[in-house]
């Protein structure tokens, strides 16, 4: 029973990731880590007995199941590769969907290409990437979004604002950014293994590129400045130097 039951969710979970046409790659990862029973089955299970509807022997059954499943999890994530390089030997339909992107991951071809030279981009679109990018449309600057959720960018498409999704580490999502041409990157994002990989990527394909970058921690960003990874600001630093200039100002003409 408890194989059937990550079999099934797997395979469910496997079919449903393609469906929304994603790789093959990715579809494989997250069957894997959707295999497992999760607790929200004991609060079922727990809310079945309470209206007596399931009997003591079901809710052994699912506890048995949920702790046999969570033991096999390692094991089936170690299977991804294996499995996915035996599809892609055997099935030509294997290697089409390993490949495949989603249509997010390329700027429409309606972008003016006016908007892809000297342009701004601005990676990640989080609370931070919202108000850059409300600020760049104020003055008129033209940028692009590279950002992983898909549906923020269909969201930034419905403006008029041109947005890829994927992992900007990924050489070809700043390459749909057409990062070659711009003059300014702006990483929105705070996670610090990334947004090394994406100065060096982006480094590498644009040599001259002005980079302007976030961090949360004081170590992160001295780290960044002695590589020269570019110009480096910390939440807290900038939340503190603002609060105290208006102090400054208030302090200077007190109210009466």
């Amino acid at each position: 029973m408890p194989h059937s039951i990550s079999l099934i969710t797997t395979l469910a979970a496997i079919a449903l990731v393609l469906a929304f046409r994603y790789p093959l790659a990715t579809a494989l990862t997250i069957g894997a880590s959707l295999a497992q029973i999760g607790e929200f089955s004991f609060i079922l299970a727990g809310l079945g007995m309470s209206l007596g509807i399931l009997p003591a022997a079901g809710q052994n059954i699912i506890l048995v199941g949920a702790i046999i499943s969570i033991a096999l999890n390692p094991v089936v994530f170690s299977t991804i590769e294996p499995v996915r390089s035996w599809l892609l030997k055997h099935s030509g339909l294997a290697r089409r969907l390993d490949v495949r992107q989603p249509e997010t991951a390329a700027l429409p071809s309606t972008v003016d290409e006016a908007r892809l030279t000297g342009q701004v981009v601005l990676v990640g679109y989080g609370r931070v990437g919202r108000r850059i990018a409300e600020a760049l449309l104020e003055k008129g600057i033209p940028f692009v979004v590279a950002e992983q959720s898909r549906e923020a960018v269909e969201a930034l498409r419905k403006r008029d604002i041109p947005a890829v999704s994927g992992d900007a580490s990924d050489p070809m999502v700043l390459a749909q950014a057409h990062v070659i041409r711009a003059a300014l990157l702006v990483i929105a994002t705070p996670d610090p293994v990334k947004v090394r990989k994406i100065v060096e990527v982006a480094r590498q394909m644009n040599p001259h590129i002005e980079i302007v970058l976030r961090t949360h921690t004081e170590e992160e960003a001295d780290y960044l400045r002695k590589e020269a990874a570019g110009e480096v600001f910390m939440g807290e630093h900038e939340l503190a130097l603002a609060m105290a200039s208006h102090v400054m100002k208030r302090m200077e003409h007190p109210a009466r």
